[in-house]
């Protein structure tokens, strides 16, 4: 007689209890910061730059509201490689992202308190960059901390709904806020985003009990930072043949060193994306400026409707979503399939020739406007197909990139570094701005429509450099391309 064994029932992977408190903290947060940008810069040419809309004052006004918010912007996506080694050095996640949190919510009020006085509304603005950058790169690192060997199948599952968060966030702030603002107020527009962003630090602070908090592990000094300021203090230790950061080898631990390396072949690669970044923001402040001139009315026969101008940045939101899996399900693998391999350096050089064009489309679209035209919304609505399928192979491809081609050591260092791109990018728009204002040659010359002619002709520039150089960058894989344990590569090539 056949002996019946009884199966062992397979135990059923289950989410961490803390995951609900994150994703609904991620969602108000993203709320509250796009919801104030969708009307930033329209706020602040008609409250305190152009009140009277004197066209005299136009071109000098819109610079100067365009300066700060890209000085904004650059400043929120400077700080995350600050915030990820303090939380990783000393405070640890948890009480980073609370007490950065609490100091987003104080920028948020400060918005709303001075919204008639300039010099306390940039105090506001600075606040909240600093807590929007404070807690960038520790959120998603956070989700990850809450997973272990008995559910990593259903990581990629939390992040899809983590990434879902921070659309439905966008989204709904885009088209909320600048009713709001229309029909109640600066001070309710700024508001509402704050009154979000304290939900967002209740939501999490709720879920303190049920989160999996990482220690800090003190001062790693065999980081990106101090090895290369050891290996640029001693360059005379060099030997012939040897790459500047081999130097830091007799002082630090040479597979740091190797990964070192690898962040600086990922950063030859980023600097393209500059050009990408340089110009992406302005469709949440340039484009908001024309999108105000032109006609947005939507008429469905029964009924029609006006779209707000900073509203229309809800479509860049609505294309990610079609995008994203279309190119990873259709455009990628119809071209592998004919030969034509999607390689990342490939997605990343049509991206930015995408990216010239859609500026293209807003460069005519701004020739209308300066004959005293009102173009079609769709007009824009086309630059932001656009500009939404240059982002897929750009912005993700980046990220992506940044995962494969850094070692495990390095992969939060290089996740910094591409938030540098996008502060160094608005930081590049900024001065243009800046200059812009100031009058003189830059004023004249970048006069209407010129402003989009040069940014694609400054983006065409790195196009020409990316194909002349993107054979000869060099590349390596870690995930095809694994580190051996305790292996050291040796890497003769001057970086």
């Amino acid at each position: 007689m056949q002996e019946s064994i009884a199966e062992v029932p397979v135990k059923k992977s289950r989410f961490p209890k803390a995951v609900p408190f994150i994703i609904g903290n991620e969602a108000a947060e993203r709320f509250s910061f796009y919801g104030m940008r969708s009307i930033l810069t329209l706020f602040l040419v008609k409250q305190f730059f152009n009140p009277t809309d004197n066209p005299a004052l136009a071109q000098q006004a819109d610079a100067h509201a365009n300066k700060l918010n890209h000085l904004f912007v650059m400043v929120a996506y400077a700080l995350p490689f600050v915030g990820g080694m303090v939380a990783d050095w000393f405070t640890g996640k948890y009480k980073l992202i609370l007490y950065i949190s609490v100091v987003y919510c104080i920028g948020h009020l400060l918005l709303s308190m001075f919204d008639t006085s300039l010099g306390g509304f940039e105090i506001g603005m600075l606040v909240v960059a600093i807590g929007a950058g404070g807690i960038k790169s520790c959120v998603s690192a956070n989700v990850g901390d809450q997973f272990d060997s008995s559910n990593q199948d259903l990581l990629s599952k939390v992040y899809g709904w983590f990434y879902f968060s921070i659309n439905a966030g966008s989204m709904l702030s885009t088209i909320a806020i600048p009713t709001i603002y229309k029909y109640y107020g600066a001070k309710w527009a700024f508001g509402i985003p704050g009154i979000l962003m304290a939900l967002a630090t209740v939501i999490f602070f709720m879920g303190r009990k049920k989160y999996v908090k990482v220690p800090p592990q003190g001062v790693n000094r065999n980081n990106l930072v101090f090895i290369t300021w050891y290996a640029l203090t001693n360059l005379s230790k060099r030997k012939p043949g040897q790459s500047f950061l081999d130097i830091a080898k007799s002082n630090y631990d040479p597979e740091r060193v190797e990964g070192v390396k690898a962040v600086y072949r990922v950063i030859a690669v980023f600097f393209f994306a500059l050009a990408f970044w340089a110009v992406w923001d302005q469709c949440l402040s340039e484009w908001t400026l024309y999108a105000k001139k032109m006609d947005r009315v939507i008429n469905l026969g029964f009924t029609s409707f006006e779209i707000e101008p900073g509203s229309m940045s809800t479509f860049n939101t609505i294309f990610l979503l079609l995008f994203i899996p279309l190119f990873n399900y259709v455009v990628y693998p119809w071209f592998d399939k004919i030969g034509l391999k999607t390689t990342p350096l490939r997605r990343l050089g049509t991206g930015l020739i995408l990216t010239a064009l859609s500026f293209v489309v807003i460069g005519f679209t701004h020739v209308s406007i300066d004959h005293g035209g009102a173009p079609s919304m769709w007009w824009q609505v086309l630059a932001f197909l656009i500009l939404s399928a240059a982002e897929v192979l750009v912005s993700i491809t980046g990220l992506e990139y940044a995962y494969t081609h850094s070692p495990k050591s390095m992969k939060s260092t290089m996740s910094g570094i591409w938030f540098l791109v996008v502060s160094f990018g608005n930081l590049i728009t900024a001065v243009v701005n800046g200059l812009i204002e100031d009058g003189g040659w830059w004023a004249k010359n970048l006069k209407g429509a010129n402003y989009e002619w040069f940014f694609v002709a400054f983006i065409m520039v790195f196009v020409i450099a990316f194909l002349i150089v993107s054979s000869r960058l060099k590349e390596r894989n870690y995930i095809t391309d694994p580190y051996i344990e305790n292996e050291v590569i040796a890497d003769t090539n001057n970086l």
